[in-house]
């Protein structure tokens, strides 16, 4: 399925219902900052999300420190935000639990 490049109100409108989730590289990315208890809850939430990442057929760009993960998101395809980040977006943030991010 081809997704559609979203413009920026069409962007502004669908974060602002999503806790944590920001813009970045000039508009062609999302991105979240997730804190963990520590190692292995952050490993469960990656293992969590690339079964998700898996299943849309869409993989993260994802950065691993101990208890830290940041996540950006974006569809090269289409040369940035799609609806597929968001799905993936809220399949990472169920997989996190109670882990809002920063």
């Amino acid at each position: 399925m081809r997704y559609e490049k979203l413009d920026p109100a069409a962007i502004a409108a669908r974060l602002a219902g999503m806790e944590g989730w920001a813009i970045c590289r000039d508009g062609a990315a999302l991105e979240k900052h997730f804190i963990f208890r520590d190692f292995r809850r952050a490993f469960a939430f990656m293992a969590e999300s690339a079964l998700a990442a898996e299943h849309l057929d869409h993989h993260p760009e994802w950065f691993n420190v101990y208890r830290k993960v940041h996540v950006t998101l974006t569809t090269h395809d289409a040369g940035g935000i799609t609806e597929l980040d968001f799905k993936l977006a809220l399949m990472m943030d169920r997989a996190a639990g109670g882990n809002s991010g920063h």
